[in-house]
């Protein structure tokens, strides 16, 4: 495919974000908080508080290893009290060193225990936090103008927000671990100031390489993340259509399985050479990094013991400040490489918190007017022109046609003439550039979208095959009306789709699709009376079928059709179909043609004209003799 291009681009290149935009990037952080904390209050204070207090063990074990080690020379010097265990504890000259060993005990094995309690209150905090953000994204999405899902921009900033959402949590958890390290830290370094000031400078000096080492590659890691999307796109999309179930059968009579595997081993193969590049590139530059941070750590370790053996430092001060300088310098690497780190999380984050700033365009209006329930004039389009985001072509221009109150209208043309455009304004899925829809006498834009959508009932061609039960198939047409079992049967009755469910084994609780265990498919024709019934679900004053029963033989789409005219006699509705013996049931007839009206009337009068629809007409008829 055309992305997998892209793939080889050299990875020095520029770096995506400017200073100021790397800036902005890392107060997601605090957003990121702020949302973690509002998850689970009492979760994330205990995570912090649990930090805390196990942030001072270290230090503490030690100096009582220091303190240890002292007293039991000291005791050596004086000599033993006596033979045996029994005079040791009789002089009580072991007192002491039992309180040091306890102590010591007892911190250990509390570090252990507040460890696991960290471990399981992350997991929690961690996982309640990834199902709000889903939560979230799914809201948010759900908020958005369809022309966002229809750009591929979009779906590259979508597929990242997908990605980050179930995995950022672990970056508070990373900023609550360098706080702790930071304390544990500094409580090290108090010691080493104490002793031996140099040992500090040594440290900073050691660490620098590494630190710029590991916040160059962080950020080209995700420079190469962030170019890669389209392409990881194209690798779930060759996933899917690899092996499902609803893909399976063309695969099969195509023999498409040899050349879908070969273009995922391909593109898999190509992003794979580039992780391996950067990974050994990675790899090579922190080795030669970590030995100058050996080389300085072995310098101060050196002038330690060299300073024991000068009589400056007592054995006990040798333990705890070779502990000490090996502490620090392990928890200074974690806090500065962890920076870092956190600095190439935020990069991360910004591709989760972006896609929460992308903003709909189709807006409410501040004082929506209630939509007129039932019509009393109709539809009438004015003079509507659309382009489709990104394009220059007009979809449709300068169309004006009218549905009055209680009639159907037909809509025929070839296929892109614009038809389903003409759908997706009415549903206000978009907004004309010019001119207006009226519903009577009311712009569309004057509505709440959620209003006019509840009073609009909408099937498409490519309906979606919802794996859930058959009475909540047809419930989703109308959320608030799912649980009620007699609207949903008499809505299946109206679209034919009661005499199918009823065949099933557990009627209309049995599950549809073969996705999960016990589910039993449908036919096309079956799938579309089902989805033929969340229409009627709505009760809706204005009904919109787009091409709903192209997978019916044309019986059964009559029989489909010649029900709905008898049941939704005072029913607005639009209609889509190429079959002309449909068609022709419908109060009035437009011929759309190149996103403009060509033709309007009746079956009769149109046929009469001899112009386009009779043209088609005849060609259809002809293919039936």
């Amino acid at each position: 495919m055309s992305g997998s291009g892209r793939i080889g681009a050299d990875p020095d290149k520029p770096l995506p974000f400017a200073r100021g935009e790397r800036r902005r990037t890392l107060r997601h952080l605090k957003r990121l908080f702020v949302q973690v904390w509002s998850t689970s209050p009492w979760l994330a204070g205990m995570s912090l508080g649990l930090r805390l207090i196990i942030a001072v063990q270290p230090p503490l074990v030690l100096l009582l290893t220091k303190l240890i080690i002292d007293e039991v020379i000291a005791q050596t010097h004086l000599g033993p009290p006596g033979p045996g265990l029994a005079a040791w504890l009789a002089s009580g000259r072991l007192a002491h060193l039992g309180l040091l060993l306890a102590g010591e005990f007892v911190l250990v094995v509390a570090r252990d225990g507040i460890n696991r309690a960290i471990s399981v209150v992350d997991q929690v905090l961690g996982e309640s936090h990834s199902n709000r953000v889903s939560l979230e994204l799914m809201q948010h999405a759900a908020q958005l103008d369809l022309s966002h899902f229809e750009q591929s921009e979009y779906q590259d900033r979508l597929e990242r927000a997908r990605r980050q959402a179930a995995s950022r949590s672990t970056v508070l958890a990373q900023i609550f671990s360098q706080g702790q390290a930071v304390l544990t830290a500094i409580a090290l370094a108090a010691g080493l100031i104490v002793y031996a000031p140099i040992l500090i400078v040594l440290l900073a000096l050691s660490l620098i390489p590494a630190i710029w080492g590991e916040f160059r590659f962080n950020r080209l890691s995700y420079w190469l993340s962030h170019r890669r999307s389209p392409e990881r796109r194209e690798l779930d999309y060759l996933r899917q259509i690899g092996a499902s179930a609803d893909t399976a059968k063309e695969i099969k009579l195509f023999s498409l399985g040899g050349f879908l595997t070969d273009r995922f081993r391909l593109l898999s193969d190509q992003i794979l050479a580039e992780n391996r590049s950067m990974a050994v590139r990675r790899a090579l530059w922190a080795g030669g990094l970590a030995s100058l941070s050996t080389l300085s750590y072995y310098a101060a370790y050196a002038y330690i013991v060299w300073r024991t053996l000068e009589g400056a430092f007592s054995i006990g001060d040798l333990v705890f400040l070779a502990g000490s300088f090996s502490g620090l310098n392990g928890y200074l690497q974690q806090i500065l490489l962890g920076f870092t780190q956190i600095a190439g999380q935020s990069l991360y984050l910004d591709d989760l918190f972006s896609f929460f700033e992308i903003a709909p365009t189709i807006l409410d209006p501040a004082a929506p007017k209630p939509f007129p329930a039932p019509l009393k004039q109709g539809i009438v389009f004015e003079n509507v022109g659309f382009r489709y985001p990104g394009t220059e072509r007009w979809a449709l221009r300068g169309l004006s046609f009218t549905i009055p109150a209680g009639q159907t209208l037909a809509l025929v043309g070839e296929n892109g003439a614009g038809k389903t455009t003409i759908v997706k304004l009415l549903t206000r899925l978009y907004d004309p550039e010019e001119g207006r829809i009226l519903v009577d006498g009311i712009d569309l834009k004057e509505f709440a979208a959620i209003d006019l959508r509840r009073h609009v009932g909408v099937i498409f061609q490519d309906f979606l095959r919802y794996s859930f039960t058959a009475s909540d198939n047809i419930g989703v047409g109308s959320i608030d009306a799912a649980g009620d079992r007699l609207r949903v049967q008499a809505a299946a009755e109206r679209s034919l789709a009661d005499p199918v469910i009823r065949r099933l084994p557990e009627g209309y609780e049995q599950p549809l699709g073969r996705l999960f265990a016990g589910g039993q498919d449908l036919s096309g024709g079956e799938w579309q009376k089902v989805a033929l019934a969340r229409a009627y679900m709505r009760d809706a004053e204005i009904v919109v079928l787009d091409e709903p029963t192209a997978a019916l033989d044309a019986r059964a789409e009559a029989e489909v059709f010649a029900r709905f005219k008898t049941l939704a006699a005072a029913t607005t509705a639009m209609l889509i179909s190429h079959r002309f013996s449909t068609v022709r049931m419908a109060d009035r007839i437009v011929v759309i043609e190149d996103g403009k009206l060509l033709e309007t009337g009746t079956h009769e009068e149109l046929m009469a004209l001899g112009g386009r629809y009779a043209e088609l007409f005849e060609l259809q008829a002809a293919g039936y003799r």
